[in-house]
């Protein structure tokens, strides 16, 4: 009977799966994917890598095939603005954070409480422009363009922000690593767990760095009222900040 019941499993449809074996990478990319940071990162991806790909598909002619993609990519940055909505929630926790575990330097904890004014403002601007915009509210359309642009502003603020906060703790990180070269009478396993954490801070720093390189030309462009950046560039800077936004959210799934 037994024999049967897995002849029978071997050529039903239904029982395919049993043919697979548990996969750690599988869970990782469904963890990944689960969360909230996870699905923005590929879709902030899909949002920027369209441009390239619509500006690519119009120089060869294929107009039809360029809508489509846009129809297919609009939508997508909208509902990122749209996944942002509870934006505040976490800044205020980790506002409450950074005062009872302040960073290392009075500088950095300064710049931190700089960035999290920012993004105080930014949030709610930003999700009165997104209210306004789908006729949720009442706005005027010069006024809805207004808080779109100041909302841009603060944002472009904490990006030149973080670029002040990377060299802080660049400066602090190669401190902190003469100080280990120093040591002398610490155990062996002991330096060697502390090169590794200093090397691990160190790419994470540069790949913040690329992050906000690829922030700052599309923060200054959307602060303007009139800006001749073209879309490709913005394709181009966005993907940068998504591919490297989501290589770090998938380390953090390890």
């Amino acid at each position: 009977m037994a024999n049967l019941s897995k002849s029978f499993n071997a050529v039903n449809p239904l029982a395919l799966a049993a043919l697979l074996q548990p996969n750690p990478k599988l869970d990782r990319i469904v963890s990944f994917l689960n969360s909230v940071p996870g699905t923005d990162k590929v879709l902030m991806f899909i949002q920027y890598y369209s441009k390239i790909v619509i500006w690519s598909l119009l120089r060869l002619g294929k107009k039809e095939l360029a809508e489509r993609v846009a129809n297919f990519a609009n939508p997508v940055g909208d509902f990122r603005i749209l996944l942002r909505y509870y934006g505040l929630l976490p800044l205020v926790q980790w506002m409450i954070h950074i005062e009872h575990n302040p960073p290392p330097s009075s500088t950095l904890l300064f710049i931190n409480r700089l960035q999290n004014l920012t993004m105080i403002l930014y949030y709610p601007l930003e999700h009165i422009w997104w209210l306004a915009y789908h006729k949720v509210i009442d706005v005027a359309e010069s006024k809805m363009n207004r808080i779109g642009i100041w909302s841009c502003r603060f944002w472009a603020a904490y990006v030149f922000l973080e670029f002040w906060a990377l060299a802080e703790q660049w400066k602090l990180l190669k401190k902190r690593e003469r100080s280990i070269v120093k040591k002398v009478d610490a155990q062996e396993v002991d330096i060697l767990r502390e090169q590794q954490a200093v090397r691990t801070e160190k790419e994470q720093i540069v790949r913040s760095t690329l992050i906000n390189v690829g922030y700052l030309p599309l923060t200054i462009h959307w602060s303007l009222e009139n800006s001749s950046f073209p879309d490709v560039g913005v394709g181009f800077f966005g993907t940068l900040a998504a591919v490297y936004q989501t290589i770090g959210c998938w380390k953090s799934t390890a």
